[in-house]
């Protein structure tokens, strides 16, 4: 299993990275997803998924929080961010190191201080 990274979502936001080799499985809906997720995870170390999908089924990923593998991670969709991917992070490195690294900045504030 070295390596092998899958992605699922919508056809066109799975489409460039099919491109790019990784393998893409195509979830019009969070039903269909689960059923993905439940059927791939022992076969994958690096799962992306969709944030439209993702957030529905914040229960069901808990699941993996629990086991090395498969790293399950939430990307933008074609359609944009809708933050869930930046949550996570905040959160694990507030588990992991105790302190907020990101110092309780929203999303906004942190776009502006790039502009």
């Amino acid at each position: 299993m070295t390596g092998k990274m899958a992605i699922v979502g919508d056809g066109d936001s799975i489409m460039v990275f099919q491109a790019a080799g990784v393998t893409a499985f195509a979830a019009e809906n969070e039903k269909k997803a689960r059923d993905i997720l439940r059927k791939i995870a022992k076969d994958y170390e690096v799962i992306f998924l969709t944030e439209e999908l993702a957030r529905p089924l914040a229960d069901f990923l808990k699941r993996f929080d629990e086991a090395p593998y498969p790293v399950v991670l939430p990307i933008p969709s074609g359609k944009g961010s809708g933050g869930l991917g930046e949550e996570l992070v905040r959160g694990a490195a507030e588990r992991a190191l105790g302190i907020d690294i990101f110092f309780g900045a929203s999303r906004e504030t942190s776009e502006e201080t790039h502009q």
